[in-house]
Parts: C-alpha cells; sequence; structure tokens
C-alpha cells in the first residue's frame, strides 16, 4: 500500500478521503439522528463515518420514521374516531385533534428510532 502525503507547514499529512458516494437528503429525522450520535454516542458515529455508512443510516432512520408517523398517525386517527365527517362539521375539532395525534405519534418514533 503506497500513502502519499502533503506538506502542511513542518508537517506530513496523509492524504486522506471518503470515497465518492451518493447522498440522498437525510431530512428532519435523519438530522435529529445524526445530532443525538455526535452527542451521546460518539463512538457509534466515528465507526459509522469511518466505514463510510453513516449517510446510508441516517437516510434508513428517515424513511423508517416517516413510514411509521403515517402508519401510526392512521392507526389513532381510526382508534380514537377522527374521521373525514368530522372534518366536514367542525374543522377546528378536527384540526386539534389530529395536531395532537401527530404529536403524540411523533414522540413515539422518536423514542423508538432516533434517540435508541
Amino acid at each position: 500500500m503506497i500513502i502519499q502525503y502533503h506538506r502542511c507547514g513542518d508537517y506530513l499529512l496523509p492524504n486522506l478521503a471518503l470515497k465518492e458516494s451518493e447522498q440522498k437528503p437525510i431530512g428532519k429525522y435523519g438530522r435529529m439522528r445524526k445530532h443525538y450520535l455526535k452527542e451521546h454516542r460518539p463512538i457509534l458515529f466515528s465507526s459509522l463515518l469511518l466505514s463510510e455508512k453513516l449517510y446510508h443510516h441516517l437516510s434508513e432512520i428517515n424513511q423508517s420514521c416517516m413510514d411509521r408517523m403515517e402508519l401510526l398517525t392512521r392507526q389513532m386517527a381510526e382508534q380514537e374516531g377522527v374521521t373525514e365527517a368530522l372534518k366536514a362539521s367542525d374543522q377546528m375539532e378536527w384540526v386539534a385533534r389530529m395536531n395532537s395525534i401527530q404529536n403524540c405519534a411523533e414522540e413515539l418514533v422518536l423514542h423508538e428510532l432516533v434517540y435508541f
């Protein structure tokens, strides 16, 4: 293995670079996971970063969170009786209940998938 170096002041530093890879947008939940890993799990963060699996991991987390949010929101709305009929009859009540459902679903998703 041949390692090339470049001079930086009085030091010789190796020319290290990550491979070029397609980076998908990581989204809201991916960014939250990245911040969590950086602050609370630095060894795992470094390991994922050095093995070039970090952005793939963050993209998967974001997609899983989005899918889980959609599923939980639909199930909780059915369970609480938030329907299109309620939306037609009392829009403000429907909005209030849907916001509450989405907030509950997001809390569950954050604890299950982002902060583990």
